[in-house]
């Protein structure tokens, strides 16, 4: 008896390696992906990194705005604004307004989210009402505010009264200019936090909450239990997020208080601003910035490392 084995012959296609293919067909390949990337290496160049090495020369000189000037002062103008007290008082301020907004946009927006997610009737009206601020100019939300904190025919005030207690200046009292431009700034930029941990808290199985309710776990009880814990790296996201835009506070404390500059609200780049286009100091105007730019950097680092140590755990 014989056996008769069958075989397959099995043809596979030509390797797609580039040792096979003639030099002048890369070649061209090549100048083809360079002709697409130079627009945008060039605009790179031109927007981004011609601006920060011109900024960094221009910290070392006297540079102003009237072309007066111009040669190189060394280390003069750090020296100056480390030694500025008007610049660590705005430093101060930056960072007491990141401090004071952080918080709320973070809780806030937490607790909106929570309610829309858990089936708060109307759910796409919540929605638009929470972000609908976002999409306005900042130039918008200020006159908006401006009109709420207006001594005499403002909303604010309105309310005081209402509860038998005495109207406030809001944005031209000290004591109460720099809550006014947090309460503007919270009611603002929290639609944007608010869609985010929205969107976290719908990327959590369903099946989770079904297998709580039957072990008898209430509303908060799930809440505490299996979203806050999965919400880590939405919350991170959230802060890193909302502490470098914080840092950057100049347009609506600008616009509220009319350009009119405050000793407890005056911003880092409000006095950059200051130096460069009202006492026009190029140079030293530069140099506060890049004291500032050396700022963001550290926090940016510490909350990379502190995002990597809580991975790591």
């Amino acid at each position: 008896m014989t056996t008769t084995a069958s075989t397959r012959t099995v043809v596979t296609g030509r390797k797609s390696d580039t040792r096979f293919r003639p030099a002048g067909i890369q070649r061209r390949e090549q100048l083809v992906s360079w002709a697409f990337l130079t627009p945008f290496l060039i605009a790179f160049a031109l927007f981004l990194i011609w601006p920060i090495v011109h900024g960094i020369y221009l910290s070392f000189t006297d540079q102003s705005l009237t072309g007066a000037g111009g040669g190189l002062v060394g280390f003069a103008n750090y020296a100056e604004a480390l030694g500025d007290p008007v610049m660590w008082q705005s430093l101060w301020n930056t960072l007491w307004f990141t401090v004071l907004s952080t918080v709320p946009l973070v809780a806030l927006a937490l607790v909106m989210a929570a309610l829309v997610d858990r089936g708060l009737p109307g759910q796409w009206l919540w929605r638009l009402s929470f972000f609908m601020p976002y999409l306005l100019a900042s130039t918008v939300i200020s006159q908006i505010w401006v009109w709420i904190f207006n001594p005499q025919i403002g909303a604010a005030n309105n309310i005081l009264k209402a509860l038998g207690l005495e109207p406030i200046a809001w944005l031209q009292n000290p004591d109460t200019n720099m809550l006014s431009i947090v309460i503007a700034t919270v009611w603002w930029t929290v639609g944007f936090n608010f869609l985010l941990y929205l969107a976290a808290m719908q990327n959590i199985p369903p099946q989770q909450y079904e297998a709580a309710s039957l072990d008898g776990a209430n509303a908060w009880r799930q809440f505490w239990s299996i979203t806050l814990p999965q919400l880590g790296p939405a919350t991170v996201l959230i802060l890193i997020l909302q502490v470098l835009a914080s840092l950057k506070l100049f347009d609506q404390a600008y616009q509220m208080l009319g350009g009119v500059a405050s000793d407890t609200t005056r911003s880092i780049v409000q006095y950059v601003y200051e130096a460069g286009f009202v006492s026009y100091r190029f140079g030293y105007s530069a140099a506060i910035s890049y004291v500032f730019f050396a700022l963001i950097i550290i926090v940016g680092v510490a909350q990379a490392l502190i995002v990597r140590r809580k991975k790591e755990l």
